[in-house]
């Protein structure tokens, strides 16, 4: 196969990873079928001698000058190390123990290349949590709980890339070192100090090795079919090199994979009765461009509204204008599974901890719990069989708190996954060739209460710029994110002061959702996060020139705002003749319009357009409501949906966004999260459909999608 992509021009690499499955084998020597779960066993078979060398290697160089040698990229003789981690472990001299493989097994030098291959990568990562550590150690302060700003200063001067770096990773760095501190009472010298050898992971890294253990190969008629021959062991423990065979495993390529990408031999990670295969390849884009925006996709963080976008034009004389009215992402249902899930993982933690507190020996348990004795008979834990009971409570909690993980981060990907799938779907329908999104890395969620900070801080930001990033690459759209500083506080339109309300028709009370515009010139309003992705367009468009690629992982950012660009960076409304026309007054307490050919009427009287007495109804008669509404009729529908049927919410896409004040009713509990109905019924996104940049423009922007659907 071939291995260079030939590229064209205006194209770059683009390296992504499918996950697929192996769902057999075939033994090349007597033909053999070998099912999914056999075929499990084996890979687990060399996974566990692969994972057992790594874990030797680890234990051997986990100390800082070791670390601090493989991280430098030079070796003791000043040539530079190898990229693979496996070759530059092999340049240092960093042979496998004696006592890693036993003397009765026999394994290839292949199997030993992707343990060091495992080994190297990881002790290279451990160069970055070491300088981090280091320079919470030299900026320790006074109070570990909270720091004063001079203090924060300090820390992120000491700290690589510490001006970078987010808060909470900080802050969490700074609490284990405080653990560790309480219970040794002294500070650790480092990160090899404060943390064990990491565990060595059950897989095989492919790509560390030859066509003498692996080879991938396409399909001749079928681009979409490839062929996997590694060798396996076939027996746990390979006594001879006639214990290792050639297995063919046929893999079916999803979609995402283009015919012309260049395949890469993939990581195998059993996982039960499956092999799950990480497959690499390297396909053409269009690359993306640092500068010469004209179109511009904004996009607001929310809690709520997780995302917030819409697209803005930059023209030749320097005026900014909307195209369309905004769209956004919700994910109120989602969000409101995960924080069950998460409370129930709490609950199950605490029992975990009683179990393991209860099966200490009495002695060792602390004599001030007066409520030990009770706490044995509530759980009817008997003196003979107690700690097998406690161990069998234990370890089946265990395996449920470790389902419930799985579950969590399962949802967290599919939301992160699917909402910067949204956000890329939004700027391919606006023709827009960059995403400009605020950078919230610095945030803290402190002094909110303990739901709000909760909440923050279990926020999937950092998953979803990275799936943005991805998905953005491949259609060669840049990411770049963007000061935060004043993006909801600021007029998009005049740079002025907003003042904030809890809802368009309730001026007077206090809230933040609905934004209005303090200079009668301007006039704007509309909700805060639709005025805060217009100032984020803006600024990114006017500040496109100052923007920075990282040479090492290729991420654009804009780090600081110049007050020259800054001023420029206002949205402009739309000329007067393109303002779309106001709607004629269609209730029925207006003056009719009288139709030229109707005939004059005979009488003088005037007929009325509303009933001025009830007529002779049998239905009960409705409350008054707004105006238009006749005075009675039909008894309205109840609002709420038969039991067993999904609210209107679930069908024909409906995405409306409440603007006015919220009804007297108790607190909304999504229906389709509690009977099961599945991800998609509550995370409800806009159509990404735009009006033409120059067509329409509204200074009332609601931010509603039925308007869109009009």
């Amino acid at each position: 196969m071939r291995r260079k992509l030939p590229l064209g021009e205006g194209e770059t690499c683009n390296v992504a990873c499918a996950r697929v499955a192996l769902r057999g084998g075939v033994e090349e020597s007597n033909g053999e079928a070998l099912t999914a779960s056999v075929l499990a066993v084996r890979v687990g078979w060399a996974a566990d001698l692969a994972a057992g060398m790594a874990a030797r290697l680890l234990c051997e160089h986990w100390n800082a000058a070791d670390v601090s040698v493989l991280a430098g990229g030079a070796g003791p003789d000043g040539r530079p190390l190898p990229s693979h981690a496996w070759m530059a472990l092999r340049r240092l001299g960093w042979a496998l123990p004696d006592d890693a493989v036993p003397g009765e097994v026999k394994v290839n030098d292949r199997i030993v290349r992707m343990a060091q291959e495992q080994a190297g990568r990881t002790l290279r990562g451990a160069e970055h949590r070491a300088g981090v550590i280091a320079g919470i150690l030299a900026a320790w302060p006074a109070n570990p709980g909270k720091r004063t700003p001079e203090e924060w200063d300090a820390v992120r001067d000491a700290v690589p890339d510490g001006r970078s770096l987010p808060s909470n990773l900080i802050k969490a760095r700074t609490r284990q070192i405080d653990a560790f501190l309480a219970e040794h009472g002294r500070l650790p010298t480092g990160v090899f100090d404060l943390e064990k050898p990491p565990r060595a992971a059950k897989m095989l890294i492919l790509a560390a090795v030859d066509r003498q253990q692996a080879t991938i190969e396409r399909h001749d008629a079928d681009p979409a079919r490839v062929v996997l021959r590694l060798q396996l062991p076939t027996r746990p423990d390979p006594r001879a090199y006639r214990d290792w065979s050639w297995v063919a495993c046929p893999i079916t390529l999803p979609p995402t994979v283009p015919t012309r990408a260049v395949l890469h031999l993939p990581t195998l990670r059993p996982q039960g009765a499956r092999v799950r295969a990480d497959l690499s390849f390297t396909h053409a884009v269009p690359a993306a461009r640092r500068t010469g925006h004209t179109i511009a996709l904004g996009v607001d963080w929310g809690l709520n509204t997780l995302l917030s976008a819409g697209a803005c034009r930059l023209h030749d004389d320097g005026i900014i204008t909307t195209s369309g009215a905004g769209a956004m992402f919700r994910a109120t249902g989602i969000l409101g599974k995960r924080d069950r899930l998460r409370r129930e993982s709490e609950h199950i933690h605490a029992k975990l901890d009683q179990y393991q507190r209860l099966a200490l020996r009495p002695g060792e348990v602390d004599r001030r719990d007066a409520s030990d004795t009770g706490s044995r008979k509530e759980h009817g834990l008997g003196t003979a069989c107690e700690s097998g009971l406690l161990a069998a409570r234990h370890a089946r909690l265990s395996t449920e708190k470790q389902r419930i993980s799985a579950k969590r981060s399962e949802l967290n990907n599919a939301l992160a996954k699917q909402a910067a799938r949204w956000a890329v779907d939004q700027a391919l329908a606006a023709d827009a060739t960059v995403i400009y999104l605020e950078d919230l890395r610095s945030m803290e969620a402190t002094g909110q209460g303990r739901t709000h900070n909760t909440r923050m801080s279990q926020t999937v930001r950092g998953q979803v710029v990275a799936w943005m990033r991805h998905l953005a690459a491949g259609t060669g759209i840049a990411v770049v994110a963007v000061p935060a500083h004043n993006t909801s506080r600021l007029c998009p339109g005049c740079l002025v002061p907003l003042k904030h309300c809890a809802a368009p028709d309730r001026p007077n009370d206090r809230g933040w959702k609905w934004a209005r515009c303090s200079n009668p010139r301007c006039g704007w309003q509309g909700d805060r996060d639709h005025g805060a992705w217009r100032r984020i367009a803006a600024r990114g468009l006017t500040h496109q020139t100052t923007t920075s690629t990282d040479r090492t992982t290729g991420k654009m950012t804009i780090h600081r705002v110049i007050h020259k660009f800054e001023t420029r960076a206002v949205i402009a409304p739309a000329p007067a003749a393109d303002t779309a026309p106001v709607r004629s007054d269609r209730s029925k307490t207006g003056a009719r319009a009288r139709n030229e050919l109707d005939k004059p009427s005979v009488t003088t009287r005037p007929v009325p357009r509303r009933r001025g007495v009830p007529s002779t109804n049998p239905h009960p008669a409705r409350q008054a409501g707004q105006a238009g509404q006749r005075p009675e009729g039909h008894a309205p529908k109840a609002p709420t949906a038969a039991p067993g049927q999904l609210p209107r919410a679930a069908h024909r896409g409906y995405q409306g966004v409440t603007t006015i004040s919220t009804p007297a009713r108790p607190r909304h509990t999504p229906r389709g999260a509690a009977l099961g109905a599945g991800f998609h019924l509550h995370a409800h996104a806009t159509p990404p459909r735009w009006a033409d940049p120059l067509s329409r423009h509204t200074q009332h922007d609601y931010g509603s999608s039925a308007d869109q659907r009009r």
